[in-house]
C-alpha cells in the first residue's frame, strides 16, 4: 500500500515526470530517459504564463518545451497545446521528433490508459481529448499551451506570418495559460525584438508582471558546459583577450576553456557568431541578421577598432550623403576623409518633416562643431521630383545653401552595395553619434522569397534601407581626390565600447 501511494505520488508530480518518463534521442543519437539541464530546469522553476527566451543555439528549450506540453496533454484531459514552427519541413520534425517519438516510447500502461484517436505528421490526438499539434500556423480553436518555435526567424524573414502569430495565435491562448516564444535574435525589427525589450525592461526595473506581461529569459552559450576547448593549442589574440576583459567587466568570466572554445568557433561562424551564440541580450540583437549585407564587414571593423569615437577635425570639410524617403525616412551621413581614412562622423534621419528641416539639422552640428561643409551627395532623383512649394528639391536645396551632387543611378543595386563593402574597408564609424545610422547598415537584408525558401537577389525594403541607402550613395559618388592630410595628427584609438582617439 505505501508503495502505491508512492507510485501515486510520484505520478501526480510532474517535476518527476518530465525526469523519468520521457525517451529522447541526444545529440549522439543514442536513445535516453530526457533529465533536464540547467537551463531546462530554470526555465521550469521561474516559469510566468507568458515567456519570451532569448537563447544561443543548441540549448534544449524546442525539446522541453514540446514534453512540457505532451505531458500536460497526456496526464490531463481536455487540453489543446500547439507549436509554431517557421517552416512546414521545420514543423514536421519537431512534431516527429520532439512530440511523437516520446509519446511513442511512454510505459504501455500509460498509453494504454490515453491511446492516440489519429495518426498523422502534425497532430496528436488523445482519448482523453487532449491534443498537441505543430504547424506554421494556429489561428482556430482554444488553446492553452502555445509555444512559438524562432519567433525572430518569422519575424525577419516572414513579416506576414508575423503578424499572424501577433494578431492570431497569441489571441487564441487566455491571459491565464502558458505561452513560451523563444528565438535567437535576427536584428533590431519586428515583434520578437520589440517583446524581448519590453520585457528586459521590466525586469531591470523590478515591475511586477501582470498576466498579460511578458517574462524575459536569456540562456547564453557561457552556462552550457558542452562550450569548451582544451585551451593550449588556442591563442587568445588581443582583440579577443580585450572582448574577453569586457564580457568580465559585465560580470562573465570565462575560464581559459571556454575563452579556447569561442576563439575557434568564432572562426567557423564569423559574422553569425553573435547572433547565435550570444554572451549578453544586447550583444544578441546588435549582431548580424540573417541574409545581412555588410555582417562580416561591421564583425571586422569591429574587431579592428574601427567602430570607435571620432574626433569632428575642424581643419577639415564634412561632407554629406543623402537618402530621400519621399513617403518614409530621410537620412544624412557626415562624412570626413582623413588620408585614406573615410570617418562616419555623424548621422541623422526622421520622417514627416520638409526638406528643410533636415538642412538645419545639419546646419546646427556646423555650428555646435566649427567644421565647414564639402560636397553634398544626393541620389539621382534629386532632380526629377517637386515639392508641395512647386519648386523641385533640387532648386529647393539651394535656396537653402547646400549644392547638390548628384550620384548616377547604377544598373544593378549589387554593384553600388559593392562598392559600399570595398568602402567598408577603409572607413571608421562613431558609434555613438552613428548609433542609429549603424543599426541600420546592420539590419540590411536581402528580401526573403518564401515560396522558394532562398534569399533573393535584392534588398527588402524596411526601416533599415534609407540609412543604408545613404551610406551606399557616398560610396556610389565620392571619388577620391588628392589626400587632403590631417591638421592634427592622431594616435592610437581605445575600444570600440566608447574610447576616443586621441591626439598624437
Amino acid at each position: 500500500m505505501a508503495e502505491f501511494a508512492k507510485v501515486v505520488d510520484q505520478f501526480s508530480d510532474q517535476l518527476w515526470r518530465l525526469n523519468n518518463l520521457y525517451v529522447i534521442t541526444d545529440e549522439h543519437g543514442r536513445r535516453v530517459t530526457f533529465n533536464m539541464h540547467d537551463a531546462q530546469r530554470q526555465l521550469f522553476d521561474e516559469m510566468h504564463n507568458l515567456n519570451v527566451i532569448l537563447k544561443a543555439r543548441q540549448r534544449g528549450f524546442t525539446t522541453f518545451i514540446q514534453l512540457f506540453m505532451l505531458d500536460a496533454c497526456v496526464f490531463n484531459s481536455d487540453v489543446r497545446a500547439g507549436t509554431i514552427a517557421h517552416t512546414l519541413p521545420d514543423a514536421q520534425v519537431i512534431f516527429r521528433d520532439k512530440i511523437r517519438f516520446p509519446y511513442d516510447n511512454l510505459p504501455e500502461g500509460i498509453k494504454g490508459i490515453v491511446p492516440p484517436l489519429n495518426d498523422n505528421t502534425t497532430e496528436l490526438l488523445l482519448a482523453n481529448n487532449s491534443g498537441v499539434r505543430v504547424s506554421t500556423s494556429l489561428r482556430s480553436g482554444t488553446l492553452q499551451y502555445l509555444h512559438v518555435s524562432e519567433y525572430g526567424k518569422i519575424c525577419a524573414k516572414f513579416p506576414d506570418k508575423a503578424r499572424e502569430v501577433k494578431s492570431g495565435a497569441l489571441n487564441t491562448v487566455d491571459k491565464d495559460q502558458i505561452v513560451f516564444i523563444e528565438s535567437t535574435a535576427e536584428g533590431q525589427d519586428g515583434h520578437f525584438f520589440e517583446i524581448c525589450q519590453a520585457a528586459r525592461t521590466r525586469k531591470n526595473t523590478g515591475d511586477k508582471l501582470t498576466p498579460m506581461d511578458f517574462k524575459f529569459h536569456f540562456s547564453p552559450w557561457w552556462e552550457d558546459r558542452k562550450y569548451s576547448l582544451a585551451a593550449g593549442a588556442v591563442e587568445i589574440t588581443p582583440s579577443y583577450a580585450e572582448y574577453f576583459a569586457k564580457l568580465k567587466g559585465l560580470g562573465v568570466n570565462l575560464t581559459p576553456d571556454q575563452q579556447a572554445w569561442y576563439v575557434k568557433k568564432a572562426e567557423q561562424q564569423q559574422g553569425d557568431m553573435k547572433r547565435e551564440f550570444p554572451s549578453t541580450p544586447d550583444e544578441a540583437f546588435e549582431a548580424a541578421i540573417e541574409g545581412a549585407y555588410y555582417s562580416d564587414h561591421l564583425t571586422r571593423m569591429e574587431m579592428d577598432k574601427r567602430l570607435t569615437r571620432l574626433p569632428i577635425d575642424t581643419g577639415i570639410p564634412v561632407m554629406t550623403s543623402w537618402d530621400l524617403g519621399w513617403n518614409d525616412t530621410n537620412s544624412v551621413w557626415l562624412i570626413q576623409v582623413v588620408g585614406r581614412e573615410i570617418r562616419w562622423i555623424d548621422y541623422y534621419e526622421n520622417n514627416g518633416y520638409e526638406i528643410s528641416h533636415y538642412v538645419n539639422e545639419i546646419n546646427k552640428r556646423k555650428a555646435q562643431h566649427g567644421f565647414t561643409f564639402g560636397a553634398h551627395y544626393f541620389p539621382h532623383d534629386v532632380t526629377n521630383n517637386q515639392l508641395n512649394n512647386g519648386k523641385s528639391v533640387f532648386d529647393t536645396l539651394i535656396g537653402l545653401g547646400i549644392n547638390p551632387e548628384r550620384v548616377p543611378r547604377v544598373s544593378n543595386v549589387n554593384d553600388g552595395i559593392n562598392a559600399t563593402r570595398r568602402m567598408m574597408g577603409q572607413s571608421l564609424i562613431d558609434p555613438v553619434r552613428c548609433e542609429q545610422g549603424l543599426k541600420c547598415l546592420r539590419n540590411y537584408r536581402k528580401e526573403w522569397d518564401e515560396d522558394r525558401a532562398c534569399f533573393r537577389d535584392k534588398p527588402y525594403h524596411n526601416w533599415a534601407s534609407n540609412g543604408a541607402d545613404a551610406f551606399r550613395n557616398f560610396a556610389q559618388g565620392y571619388v577620391e581626390p588628392t589626400i587632403i592630410q590631417p591638421r592634427l595628427r592622431y594616435g592610437s584609438r581605445s575600444t570600440s565600447g566608447g574610447g576616443s582617439w586621441q591626439s598624437a
